[in-house]
């Protein structure tokens, strides 16, 4: 059976900013869908660790610092269910999606080492398996103009997102693309998960150099990271 036939985890942030080494988790969701049984929802709203919530975020997400520290949980607790939910599915053998896997999966590993937890790639050893949409639509339709935000991707595959910039909406919604995607195109649904997993690798380093030579013609100083499906904690930058 394909890998898009079966189970999958959809996994999604909202957060406090773009910058995925300093950014902290506002919401956190992880849906399991597909494999003819139910969908079952988790779902997480964090303190934000007393930290504010920039008014840029949370016109994104809708979720204000004062909503925050009024309605969330210990964002420590929130790391620490977030990693187990995950773990659990990838110890099930079930894939990770994430649409732009890079950013979420750092971030999480980061909140994990802040709060001198094990990061999911430790707790899950050699067995974590992700589909990143944002990866797959890039290699399989490279030449297509326009957004290739979630948004776009939904209405290119035919998915209905409800509550777009809300982690439950867009966690479900990238698994439908990724359904979707290994229906439209033969080459990606004939490959295993481990072969997916591996070929995406590649395919997210060969994007991100293409796109730093992009930029490079006006920022002779631009870099474009290329690590997937996180990057390596021994690269994190010192923050002040």
């Amino acid at each position: 059976m394909s890998w898009h036939l079966g189970r999958l985890a959809g996994f999604d942030l909202e957060t406090t900013s773009p910058d995925p080494e300093t950014a902290r988790i506002v919401t956190a969701c992880v849906v399991q869908c597909g494999g003819d049984h139910p969908t079952q929802h988790a779902n997480w709203l964090s303190d934000v660790d007393g930290q504010e919530i920039p008014a840029a975020a949370a016109e994104i997400h809708g979720v204000t610092t004062e909503r925050a520290r009024a309605e969330g949980v210990d964002l420590r607790q929130v790391v620490d269910e977030v990693l187990t939910a995950l773990t659990q599915v990838v110890l099930s053998g079930i894939p990770v999606v994430a649409m732009n896997a890079r950013y979420d999966l750092t971030l999480l590993d980061r909140e994990a080492r802040r709060f001198g937890m094990t990061s999911l790639t430790d707790r899950a050893g050699a067995g974590l398996r992700v589909i990143d949409p944002y990866v797959l639509d890039k290699q399989s339709d490279r030449y297509r103009k326009g957004s290739r935000k979630l948004t776009a991707l939904c209405e290119h595959y035919e998915v209905p997102l409800h509550g777009a910039h809300s982690a439950d909406a867009d966690a479900i919604a990238a698994c439908r693309v990724a359904w979707r995607q290994g229906c439209w195109y033969a080459p990606l649904a004939a490959m295993s998960l481990d072969q997916l997993h591996a070929a995406q690798v590649g395919w997210a380093a060969e994007q991100a150099a293409s796109l730093q030579e992009y930029f490079r013609r006006t920022d002779p100083a631009a870099v474009v990271e290329g690590a997937w499906p996180l990057i390596p904690a021994q690269e994190v930058r010192d923050v002040p």
